[in-house]
């Protein structure tokens, strides 16, 4: 006996070993047990109508509940005026060489109490769950000292005891150099390696490592020196990778066997012929592509030929990418990424769960995932790809409730 069973539904169960990887089913019905899929197929293949209740989709379409993999949500103040800023010429390098960017987010962050933190990443989290979120990643980054990093983290780690969510967490210690350390990379490095990154991991705090690999950010030896520490942990890595120049973070990240690299526009084909090798998924990150007015695209098509698997995300964060639609991400992956409809729904389903190593948990509607679903008032999956500012969610479904 199911404890729900929906029927009438037009499931895309995003399988990946259906035609375009959408796995479209009419007639569909999805059965749920203790918050698991245990049926997921055609109506009429049912082994049993017995429900404890039954909702009746009227024809809708019936997706994983949707994935962000790939946020900054805990932070203080906002770059509104860097914004600006932008609007009259300046580069991104150039506020950050001038001491804004990042850093003026690491001063309103590490100012902020935990009760402003929480809701401030309560509001950006509001607006994911209202288009059908049920998993997000979340990066700390913006505290660069032992104490916010941890304040950021744990915060993060909170966000399910207040709202029906998962939470994955990165630590990007990495991210920029505090002011603190005087410009001494190796030297902060160090520190993380030694220090941060340790007590992060005891206390349970982080899920996996990330790092800005980038002239404005640290090398590749430094990157790979931090990789190394996180791997000797038994935790995974993510990487910035390729965003504003290719220093080769696409070929570094798979060398690590990254769980993904992301950015990526100036990933050449060695770099992606690494990442398939590895099984490194390819995140794209088309906001801040937009919010930067940037112009070199990720390399799709290189990412195609090799057999890269693409995940789309929103990069949430104060000033790169102020975005909390993941919708209007996946219009973008398809606007000025050129990317199909099926790629862009898997970007946010089956692939972004692989992004973040939780393939076996949820991303597809396949039996022993977690029953986590978005139903949809609209029959084509097209309809959620191609319209922008509107958002056709009828109900979200967490574990089965």
């Amino acid at each position: 006996m199911f404890d729900t069973l929906w029927i009438n539904a037009r499931l895309a169960t995003m399988s990946a070993d259906t035609p375009e990887g959408l796995g479209l089913i009419d007639e569909g019905a999805l059965g749920c047990r203790d918050g698991r899929i245990v049926y997921a197929g055609p109506r009429a293949q049912l082994p049993s109508l017995a429900a404890a209740e039954t909702i009746d989709c009227s024809g809708r379409l019936v997706t994983p509940g949707l994935i962000d993999c790939h946020t900054h949500l805990v932070y203080g103040g906002h770059r509104a005026r860097e914004f600006e800023l932008r609007l009259k010429g300046a580069s991104y390098e150039e506020i950050a060489r001038a001491g804004g960017g990042i850093l003026s987010s690491v001063a309103a962050t590490r100012a902020a109490s935990g009760a402003e933190l929480t809701q401030g990443a309560l509001l950006r989290l509001d607006a994911l769950i209202a288009e059908g979120v049920t998993t997000i990643e979340i990066k700390s980054g913006y505290g660069l000292d032992t104490e916010t990093e941890s304040r950021c983290l744990a915060i993060a780690r909170s966000l399910p005891a207040l709202r029906q969510i998962r939470v994955a967490t990165t630590f990007l210690g990495a991210h920029a150099m505090p002011p603190e350390a005087g410009g001494d990379k190796d030297g902060y490095i160090d520190r993380l390696i030694a220090e941060m990154l340790p007590g992060l991991a005891r206390d349970g705090l982080v899920d996996a490592v990330d790092a800005f690999c980038e002239g404005i950010g640290f090398s590749p030896e430094q990157v790979g020196r931090l990789f190394a520490a996180a791997e000797a942990l038994g935790l995974r890595v993510k990487l910035h990778a390729d965003q504003l120049s290719n220093l080769g973070g696409a070929a570094l990240a798979a060398r690590f066997r990254a769980l993904s690299a992301d950015h990526l526009e100036y990933t050449d084909e060695a770099g992606a012929q690494a990442m398939a090798a590895a099984g490194t998924i390819a995140v794209l990150l088309p906001g801040a592509f937009y919010f930067l007015r940037e112009t070199r695209k990720p390399p799709v098509e290189l990412f195609r030929r090799h057999g890269v698997a693409m995940a789309l995300a929103t990069d949430s964060n104060p000033g790169s990418s102020p975005l909390t639609s993941l919708l209007l991400t996946m219009n973008m992956g398809a606007t000025l990424f050129r990317m199909t409809v099926a790629e862009c729904l898997a970007g946010v389903t089956r692939h972004a769960a692989a992004a973040l190593g939780l393939a076996a948990e949820t991303g597809t509607l396949e039996v022993g995932k977690s029953c986590d679903l978005a139903i949809w008032d609209v029959r084509e999956p097209a309809e959620l790809v191609y319209r922008i500012g509107f958002n056709p969610l009828h109900r979200r479904i967490w574990r089965g409730a």
